[in-house]
C-alpha cells in the first residue's frame, strides 16, 4: 500500500518560503559549513539532508571569487566517510511528516512492520524526537498501542497519516533520559549492570581510541592488555559488540554476560563444524 501523504502539507515546510536574514560568516565558518553540507548532503551521507548540499552551493556562490577558489581547493581535500548506513529509499515523506508533526505537536497514525511483535501493527504515535543513530533514522514517541514511549525505525513505517489531535511532550522528557545507559538505543528493564571486558594487547589501543559509551572507564594492564569498564542498561546490545572482537575479548563480569557470550560462541562454532 502506498504511503499516505498530504502534498499540501509537504509544500508548507516548517520554514515555509521565508527568507532568512543575511549572516556574516568568517572564512573558517564558511569552510566548515560547506564541507559538512557537501559531504552529508551529497546522497551518500545522511538520508534526508539533500537540502544541505543546495545550501552549501548558495553559500559558495555568495563568496568573493578568490575566497571561493580557495575554499573549493580545501573542500576537495577533506572527505567525511560515514559508516555503512540504511539509505531509507522512499522514506522522505515519512521523515517530512514526522518533522512537521513534531513541530506542530500533532499526532500521526502509523502502520509499522514490527520485528519485536513479529507482525504489522497500527498505532497512534505522538512523536517527540527524531534521531539518527549509527546507521539509520528513528522516531521516539508515545505509542497508543503500547501506552508508553517507544522507538520506531523510519524504514519500517509502512504507512503514515497525519491526525488533527494535539499532544504535549511530557515535562522533563529528554532523549538522553529515555535511552538511559543503553549500550546503543535499546534500554532493557531491570537494574543497570556493571560490565568488565578484558581486551588483548592486539586490539587494546583500537578500543581505547574510541569513546564507545558515556560511562566507560579504562584500566591498562602491565602486559599491554586493557580492562574496559562500563555501566549499561541491558546486556544484549553490548554482547554483539564484544563478539565482534572474537577471541581478543574476554568478559570478566557479570557472569550472566559471560554465559551469554559463551553460548553464542558455541553456536557459532557449531555452524562452522
Amino acid at each position: 500500500m502506498p504511503l499516505v501523504f498530504d502534498e499540501k502539507r509537504q509544500q508548507h515546510r516548517i520554514l515555509g518560503a521565508c527568507l532568512l536574514p543575511p549572516t556574516n560568516f568568517t572564512a573558517d565558518e564558511a569552510l566548515a559549513l560547506i564541507v559538512v553540507c557537501h559531504e552529508l548532503g551529497d546522497g551518500s551521507g545522511l538520508p534526508f539532508l539533500g537540502p544541505a548540499r543546495s545550501a552549501a552551493v548558495k553559500l559558495e556562490s555568495s563568496l568573493p571569487p578568490r575566497l571561493r577558489e580557495q575554499l573549493r581547493d580545501v573542500t576537495a581535500a577533506v572527505r567525511i566517510q560515514p559508516s555503512p548506513l540504511n539509505p531509507l529509499v522512499g522514506c522522505q515523506p515519512v521523515y517530512d511528516q514526522l518533522l512537521q508533526a513534531i513541530a506542530a505537536r500533532h499526532g500521526v497514525r502509523i502502520r509499522y512492520g514490527s520485528l519485536k511483535d513479529g507482525e504489522e501493527i497500527v498505532t497512534r504515535l505522538s512523536p517527540y524526537r527524531l534521531f539518527f543513530s549509527r546507521r539509520s533514522w528513528y522516531v521516539v514517541g508515545r505509542s497508543s498501542l503500547h501506552r508508553a514511549a517507544r522507538t520506531f525505525h523510519l524504514g519500517r513505517i509502512l504507512q503514515i497519516e497525519p491526525l488533527d489531535d494535539s499532544f504535549e511532550i511530557p515535562r522533563g522528557f529528554s532523549l538522553e533520559r529515555y535511552l538511559g545507559n543503553a549500550w546503543h538505543m535499546i534500554p532493557e528493564k531491570g537494574r543497570d549492570r556493571e560490565v568488565t571486558v578484558r581486551f588483548s594487547k592486539m586490539v587494546a589501543q583500537n578500543v581505547a581510541e574510541v569513546v564507545w559509551h558515556k560511562t566507560q572507564q579504562l584500566t591498562w594492564l602491565d602486559d599491554g592488555a586493557l580492562e574496559f569498564h562500563v555501566t549499561v542498561s541491558g546486556l544484549n546490545e553490548i554482547s554483539w559488540w564484544i563478539l565482534g572482537y572474537g577471541d581478543q575479548a574476554e568478559v570478566l563480569q557479570p557472569p550472566e554476560l559471560r554465559r551469554l557470550i559463551a553460548d553464542r560462541a558455541k553456536r557459532m562454532a557449531a555452524i562452522y563444524g
